[in-house]
């Protein structure tokens, strides 16, 4: 089942959240190598990107001029909301996505990301500056509300439909839940009922029964998957074969699993550079060791050590089956 964005066309509706240190360029290849509907960036600010004006590294981070690949925007103000839209797309962006669902108090702090479902009026006036700016697909992403009394994501998504938006994931929850409790897939049926562009459910989905059970209650056209991918880069193929009859992933195992964990352990390092990399990457060393079951001694080796090599040397014992934890 193929979805449209505007005039691309997405294989599957199945689409790798952004995570702010997680869905970095990196991340984002090994997902789409095994087959991902869409893969969004981390999320930037807008006049913060403008002023920088993005270098090489940055440039492939949001993932310019990369097929299947969304650039997310946040935004505080309709001026440089524009300009960042207009910097992105002349950078070969082929998709962007609006922030409108961070909780972080940063960013909130900042009035952006949720803190715009407290002030519809403005989160227009920044959806009509980034949509006006730019001839690509531009979609949004948000919460149910601000809380719980303020259920508003129905009417944020017909304003935004008017406005030009092509399609718009929730996440089912509200920005005063973070990301606590449970998703409320049933929830995001309204938005689906209010709008006639693509709804795409978002929240707790971590496997293909969860995804069935949120486009069940949702009615949505397809989900998101964040924290569920992590350890299991091929998790999305998987749900997009299980719905959608996708081609099945090869999930490797073994040396195939231990040299897939090198693979994106060396990218991480050419990536960022040495010092960088291996922070960055730990946490994802230590997805794949939960899913392996790695024994915590072993564990304990592969998230101290310093040494590149000594990490790669020892990968392949922390990812045996043999090596599991008792």
């Amino acid at each position: 089942m193929s979805l449209c964005v505007g005039p691309l066309q997405l294989e599957t509706p199945v689409i790798l959240a952004p995570m702010a240190g997680i869905t970095d360029l990196p991340f984002r290849n090994l997902v789409s190598s095994f087959g991902a509907g869409l893969v969004v960036s981390e999320m930037v600010a807008s006049q913060e990107m403008v002023q920088a004006k993005p270098g090489v590294r940055e440039r492939a981070e949001l993932g310019f001029g990369l097929d299947k690949t969304s650039v997310q925007l946040a935004a505080r103000d309709v001026y440089w909301a524009g300009e960042a839209a207009r910097m992105v797309e002349q950078n070969g962006a082929r998709l962007i996505d609006i922030n409108m669902g961070c909780p972080a108090r940063k960013v909130v702090g900042g009035m952006s990301g949720s803190a715009l479902m407290r002030d519809l009026d403005h989160a227009l006036r920044l959806i009509e500056a980034i949509v006006g700016a730019v001839s690509i697909p531009v979609t949004l992403k948000t919460r149910l509300g601000w809380d719980d009394s303020s259920l508003n994501a129905p009417e944020l998504a017909r304003l935004a439909e008017g406005a030009g938006i092509q399609l718009i994931t929730i996440h089912g929850r509200t920005r005063c839940q973070f990301y606590k409790g449970t998703a409320n897939w049933a929830a995001i049926r309204p938005v689906k009922e209010a709008v006639s562009i693509p709804v795409i459910a978002n929240g707790d989905i971590v496997d293909s029964a969860t995804a069935r059970q949120a486009l069940d209650q949702s009615g949505a056209d397809g989900v998101m998957i964040g924290r569920g991918s992590g350890g299991r880069p091929w998790l999305l193929a998987q749900v997009a074969h299980d719905l959608y009859g996708a081609p099945a992933p090869a999930i490797p195992s073994g040396e195939a699993l231990a040299q897939l964990v090198a693979d994106h352990y060396r990218a991480s390092l050419d990536f960022y550079g040495p010092d960088l990399g291996a922070r960055v990457i730990r946490k994802h060393l230590g997805w794949y060791m939960d899913d392996a079951g790695t024994a915590p001694d072993l564990r304990r080796q592969v998230l101290s050590s310093r040494d590149p090599m000594q990490v790669i040397d020892l990968i392949p014992q922390a990812l045996s089956p043999e090596r599991k934890a008792a």
